[in-house]
């Protein structure tokens, strides 16, 4: 027969055992959670939401035409984040959002184009040199390449010295997939290439209206561009846009 004090101490035992248990499994979850929201964390460091785009400006559309021009040469001095979220809004940005509809028009609405950022070192004040790619539905920049890459994008423009000068480099590439699955060999021969001019006029107007300037370059290796922006799949480079201040 088991006596009183031999049962208390076996309750005891069970009893402390099973709180440690408790105890130890609570202090587990919360070191995991912990481990996952700073993995979290560090995941979110390459996101940077935008300023918000102004729509009011202080240049008309009519001043912004009349006065653009290529510009091929530019200060050393960095842009702004306020300045860099305003290009990028004219390129993609939205400007519906209930039927997100975006700045530049687009053949049966299916944006084949995505946009990248090459910003140099002292290119974006308070943006650390590398390649970011825009989310227009977010308005924000996503760091896909840490470092200072103008030179090797300089090297795969055929060594345009424009590239290599500009406070950032603005890349378009397109995913003719997007618009082919509709429009067949129409949609990457003439619709996608229309859509990159398009956007390529908003990025020269808005920068008109901001004090900078821009060119559109055309010449360059395929190739080497896509493997500056990271080997994207399925993506082709189209366009690249050097920004900076005018001199």
């Amino acid at each position: 027969m088991v006596s009183r004090r031999s049962f208390l101490t076996v309750l005891f035992t069970v009893l402390v055992s099973f709180l440690s248990s408790i105890l130890y499994g609570a202090i587990g979850i919360r070191f995991r959670n912990s481990r996952v929201e700073k993995h979290a964390e560090t995941l979110n460091l390459n996101i940077l939401k935008l300023p918000k785009p102004k729509t009011i400006g202080k240049v008309s559309v009519e001043e912004a035409i009349a006065k653009r021009r290529s510009i091929r040469e530019y200060r050393g001095e960095p842009l702004t984040i306020e300045e860099l979220s305003q290009i990028l809004w004219a390129a993609q940005g939205v400007t519906d959002p209930i039927n997100m509809f975006r700045a530049a028009p687009s053949a049966g609405a299916l944006y084949p184009l995505e946009v990248y950022v090459v910003v140099k070192s002292n290119g974006v004040i308070g943006l650390n040199p590398g390649i970011y790619k825009y989310n227009s539905l977010n308005h924000e920049i996503t760091k896909i390449r840490e470092g200072d890459f103008s030179y090797d994008l300089f090297k795969a423009c055929l060594s345009q010295e424009w590239v290599k000068n500009a406070q950032v480099n603005i890349v378009i590439t397109a995913i003719y997939g997007r618009t082919t699955w509709r429009y067949g060999d129409r949609g990457r021969e003439r619709y996608v290439h229309m859509e990159v001019g398009h956007v390529g006029e908003n990025i020269y107007l808005q920068c008109v209206a901001l004090g900078l300037g821009t060119v559109a370059v055309g010449a360059f290796i395929d190739d080497q561009v896509w493997s500056v922006l990271g080997n994207p799949k399925d993506e082709a480079p189209l366009y690249v846009m050097p920004i900076g201040r005018v001199l």
